[in-house]
């Protein structure tokens, strides 16, 4: 006969077994009560019903045994989709974040041109002279039968209706920077610059004709004047040698030319006026005196300060 094992040694498995026993021998002792009194009947339990109760437990333990291993698939299946998911947004998050970064760049860059093309200023230019059809001052003696008028015989007749619309356009209004003053001290000359050579701007000093530059600029200054009428300025023209002075005066300061040549030219030969690209002054009058046929021209050079 088996010795009896105390409790401490039992299994769990036995522990549960025996667990089970009693609790059938307690149902049973009840069963067996309630029979003696009459208050139950015994009726054998069908084979199929232990078989089914079996086979429900074999059929519970398998599933226990399956059950957490597809559990477990499913969860890393979910888990795996979960992760794609997840890296397909943060892919197309960085992607989005780099056509932000390129269109903002691009944004940007656009900006910048723009406001760069609206804070450049325009390359000042001088107005392009206006080609003269005959050089300015151009009038009649006094002793002309006519008297002092503006000598429309020295234009050609086709080119008169010209002449007058050249003459009929606006004169500037004279700035700060234009020549306001001509000093010449070898003939003792002295007087005020307007802007405009026609007929009535000479009536009032010595003419700067439209569109030349002012004085210290590179180009060609072209001041005329009367040399026999309206004061006679230019009188004495005829008497600049080479090396004098001519000093032009402006609202802020003055300039000093000095004369490089004197020339006796046609009415017609208005290449005199040309653009130079030195800072060059010409002075033109009628010639010769109470004559008024031709013009002399006078060429001076803006002197150098280092001099």
């Amino acid at each position: 006969m088996a010795r009896s094992k105390l409790a401490e040694d039992l299994t769990i498995e036995e522990l549960r077994q025996l667990l089970v026993e009693k609790r059938r021998a307690q149902r049973q002792a009840r069963l067996d009560s309630f029979r003696k009194t009459g208050r139950v009947v015994l009726v054998e339990p069908p084979p199929q019903v232990v078989a089914l109760s079996q086979m429900s437990s074999e059929a519970v333990n398998e599933n226990e045994e399956e059950f957490p291993t597809i559990r477990r698939r499913s969860v890393n299946q979910g888990r795996v989709w979960l992760d794609r998911l997840l890296a397909l947004v943060e892919v197309g998050a960085v992607i989005g974040l780099i056509f932000l970064l390129l269109n903002g760049v691009n944004i940007l860059r656009n900006l910048n041109r723009e406001v760069a093309s609206a804070l450049v200023q325009p390359t000042l230019t001088s107005t392009p002279i206006i080609m003269a059809v005959v050089l300015p001052s151009g009038h009649t003696p006094p002793n002309s039968p006519g008297g002092v008028q503006p000598n429309e015989a020295e234009i050609p007749e086709h080119l008169r209706p010209l002449v007058q619309t050249l003459a009929n356009l606006p004169i500037p209004t004279q700035g700060p920077q234009q020549a306001q003053r001509i000093q010449v001290p070898t003939i003792r000359v002295d007087a005020p610059v307007v802007q405009g050579d026609g007929w009535e701007q000479l009536k009032k000093g010595v003419g700067q004709h439209p569109g030349t530059p002012n004085p210290g600029d590179k180009g060609n200054i072209i001041l005329s004047a009367h040399n026999d009428v309206f004061g006679e300025i230019f009188r004495n023209l005829d008497q600049l040698q080479e090396g004098d002075q001519v000093i032009l005066f402006n609202s802020q300061r003055t300039y000093t030319y000095i004369v490089q040549r004197t020339q006796i030219v046609e009415p017609t030969q208005v290449e005199v006026m040309s653009p130079s690209q030195e800072a060059t002054l010409t002075l033109i009058s009628c010639y010769p005196y109470m004559v008024d046929k031709q013009r002399i021209v006078v060429t001076a050079l803006l002197q150098d300060e280092s001099e």
